[in-house]
């Protein structure tokens, strides 16, 4: 009844039975770091262990890397798929945005599977929806199984979007999350890249083939790597969670301080409700889903779909060359997705979110200026040059803090009783903005091409208004530490 008045009143009573735990355990820490034993013995047995994290993250993020294989396939293989089956320019078109459909579809189910089988066998599922999908593509011989692959590989995207940062963050150390999270986003833009270039040389069935290399290695790996230790934490099998988190941390390290804070953590959360859609919209959590949610509306409507599927075209528009444009971008995008992964635990969250928002701000409005030039008869000779420096300028914008940080965020600032219903939300969102963004660039590019960027602008520029409002850094804090936080503030 008391829990029951908590949540409908939003009372604190709770959140300080949450808080406190955290307060206490931080000041035992705080006390250990002057001459004791404790938080240098951690740190060293910690950098002994971090073997088993990387390893973990390494096998995770094949799913990422299988991601971009899917996202990156339909660009490279058009002309041949629609010239060998053969498909109409229609057809081909939901060939290729029937994948977004199959993500949000995962991206609604994600977060009940990592619940209900854990994080390894929501990766599992993933996997196996993906060898489904690649299979069909492969021995296709109409639309209706191309169709059917795509569905079925989109599903298996959906899944992999949410639950691969999710797993990264719950197993690794506070100190490397965000750097190892963003390995996430780094391992897609890479799937993307080498799909598109090998894609120009193989044929478009072995291309499905090739996408079946890294969902055996995802299987393989999984086999040598512990489940998620919050999540056996919260499913009650306590001597699985010591085991698992006493096997990311080192033989030889004391886990009796995280494990206790976690175990506090979950034993608290467990006494409310288990969560619902509606319950997201509670006092107490409404906070975490805005962030959250926020986060990756601000991702996806700030233009970075519609740019990305049509890059060739803005280029093609503006009078410089195609390929050389491709190659730079797609070198660039990796390169700086990279050095984002490098700066996250270092120069934390919010500055990397708000450098690039700026970015991307500037971006869109050189790119802007060079189509307003070119409608207008100005400067022609510098339309090029504007073009592909703003659609730069936007791409490592993006890849340096938008692109991955919004996932690390939405990993870390959803409590564990709500992970998987809030997550499934945030990463349908994301989803919806991709098709939103997607389906409409070509429409808004037709009716003005400047003033298209002009509106990306505008929308990043908010962006940065919520980031520096809204979103709190959480570099450096165990996810229990965030919570606390949050629930404070």
């Amino acid at each position: 009844m008391a829990i029951n008045e908590d949540v409908e009143n939003g009372n604190n009573s709770v959140q300080t039975d949450i808080r406190e735990p955290l307060i206490q355990q931080r000041k035992i820490q705080s006390n250990e770091e002057d001459g004791s034993a404790g938080k240098d013995g951690l740190e060293k047995t910690n950098k002994e262990s971090d073997w088993m994290v990387y390893l973990s993250t390494f096998v995770a993020v094949w799913g990422s890397y299988e991601f971009g294989c899917c996202a990156g396939y339909s660009s490279p293989t058009q002309a041949a798929i629609r010239e060998d089956l053969p498909l109409s320019l229609g057809e081909f078109a939901v060939f290729g945005s029937i994948l977004t459909i199959g993500a949000m579809i995962g991206a609604i189910t994600s977060g009940p599977i990592a619940d209900f089988v854990g994080r390894k066998g929501a990766l599992r599922t993933s996997v196996a929806f993906c060898l489904v999908g690649w299979i069909s593509i492969y021995f296709a011989e109409g639309a209706l199984a191309l169709d059917f692959g795509r569905l079925a590989t989109g599903y298996g995207m959906g899944v992999f979007s949410y639950v691969v940062p999710v797993f990264i963050a719950e197993i690794a150390p506070k100190n490397l999350r965000g750097g190892l999270t963003t390995v996430n986003q780094l391992m897609i833009c890479t799937g993307v890249s080498v799909s598109f270039v090998i894609g120009t040389v193989l044929k478009w069935r072995t291309l499905a083939l090739t996408a079946l290399i890294p969902c055996a290695i995802l299987l393989v790996g999984l086999c040598f790597i512990p489940e998620s230790p919050r999540w056996l934490a919260k499913i009650g099998r306590h001597k699985d969670f010591e085991v698992a988190l006493q096997k990311l941390r080192g033989p030889e390290a004391d886990i009796s301080h995280e494990a206790a804070e976690i175990q506090d953590y979950i034993d608290t959360l467990e006494q409310l409700p288990k969560a619902r859609m509606l319950d997201l919209f509670q006092r107490r959590y409404l906070r975490s889903v805005i962030i959250g949610v926020g986060l990756m509306i601000c991702q996806q409507f700030g233009g970075i779909n519609g740019i990305c599927f049509y890059v060739s075209e803005i280029f093609v528009s503006s009078g410089f060359p195609s390929k050389i444009g491709n190659i730079i971008y797609a070198v660039l995008q990796v390169v700086l997705t990279a050095l984002g992964a490098t700066l996250i635990d270092k120069a934390g969250r919010r500055a990397l979110l708000l450098t690039s928002g700026t970015g991307l701000v500037i971006g869109c409005l050189i790119t802007a200026l060079s189509f307003y030039l070119k409608a207008h008869g100005l400067s022609l000779e510098a339309v090029p040059t504007l073009a592909v420096t703003g659609i730069l300028v936007y791409i490592g914008s993006f890849s340096i803090g938008m692109g991955a940080v919004p996932w690390v965020v939405m990993s870390e600032i959803f409590p564990i009783n709500i992970k998987g219903v809030a997550g499934s939300l945030a990463t349908l969102v994301n989803w919806f903005g991709a098709w939103v963004c997607s389906y409409t660039f070509n429409y808004l590019m037709s009716w003005s091409s400047y003033g298209t960027f002009i509106i990306y602008a505008v929308i990043n520029a908010l962006a940065i208004l919520f980031i520096a409002t809204l979103v709190p850094e959480t570099k450096g804090r165990t996810l229990e530490e965030i919570q606390a936080a949050i629930n404070k503030s």
